[in-house]
């Protein structure tokens, strides 16, 4: 088994040639050999310029891209894998806008790229253990008097957090756009995320009240002075501050609340394997994922357009 490429020159040399993309794509698709999905014919012959296997037996023709994240794309397969290249080896990922200046092409086709390679990123490894940080912060809009701490209702949009505390490093991360900060909100987002059983640590807020109830250890913590919470919550507020960098930096503040969720999946993504020595192995984990039925630019739009 041919080693995946572990700097951008490797991979650059292993998948320069649209031949090599579809014979990976080929291998992943078949890994024990061509399969027709009509007759179960084992032999086939390539037409049409590669992209497709055409059964021995019945004739049915089957596209190496059908029913994958690819599907239908009448772009060449190598500026796709550079995409992915771009959006997982960089801390910072990549917003619609650089795409479509690094690769020529329309914002439209740039924009779902980079949603459909997002939503190849939102499957978790596990629910988190031991001693966990949780809090909730808010993102978007602007504060106003009216609109202090909490009180956002149609201002901003509230992301919860839960970090593995390891001592001084952080562990697995968790994030989550929520309706709200109700006690509904907050312990449906632990129980989703956090295994029963674990020592949670977290301010004060009544909505964590019931976590005990629910088979966790609660430590509460009153903070007091808001300025206090970085140093009672380091880990997850550290978090909280590399997103606001990325979503700053990166997308230049416009993450649309619709599409908020693809963008966290896209962070936790890459933050959850920020130790991987190689870091184009994270390519291979999202080629991995790519064969699942694909979503379409009107479905994707209807969460609405943003950076």
């Amino acid at each position: 088994m041919v080693e995946f490429p572990t700097t951008m020159v490797e991979f650059e040399e292993r998948f320069g040639t649209e031949e090599a993309c579809v014979a990976y794509l080929r291998e992943q698709r078949w890994p024990n050999g061509f399969i027709c999905p009509k007759c179960g014919g084992a032999k086939s012959w390539r037409v049409r310029g590669g992209r497709h296997d055409e059964c021995a037996k019945c004739g049915r023709q089957v596209s190496i891209t059908a029913g994958t994240v690819f599907h239908g794309t009448r772009k060449p397969l190598k500026v796709w894998f550079r995409a992915m290249a771009l959006m997982v080896v960089s801390k910072q990922g990549c917003s619609a806008k650089e795409l479509e200046r690094l690769f020529g092409l329309a914002y439209k086709t740039a924009w779902t790229w980079g949603h459909k390679l997002r939503g190849l990123m939102g499957a978790s490894t596990g629910k988190l253990a031991g001693r966990v940080e949780v809090d909730e912060s808010y993102f978007g809009g602007e504060d106003d008097a009216a609109h202090k701490g909490r009180s956002v209702t149609g201002h901003k949009s509230c992301v919860v957090a839960a970090v593995e505390d390891k001592g001084e490093h952080m562990g697995r991360a968790r994030l989550e756009a929520v309706l709200d900060a109700t006690a509904q909100s907050l312990i449906g987002f632990v129980e989703r995320h956090v295994e029963k059983g674990s020592e949670l640590h977290t301010d004060g807020l009544s909505s964590y009240g019931g976590l005990s109830k629910k088979g966790y250890l609660h430590d509460r913590e009153v903070v007091g002075n808001p300025k206090n919470a970085s140093k009672k919550f380091p880990h997850v507020h550290r978090l909280f501050s590399l997103l606001r960098r990325v979503l700053l930096t990166t997308y230049q503040g416009a993450v649309s609340e619709k599409h908020q969720s693809w963008y966290l999946d896209e962070f936790m993504f890459r933050f959850n394997r920020r130790s991987s020595l190689n870091r184009f192995g994270l390519v291979r984990t999202l080629l991995s994922r790519a064969f699942v039925p694909p979503c379409t630019y009107p479905q994707l739009v209807g969460r609405g357009l943003a950076a």
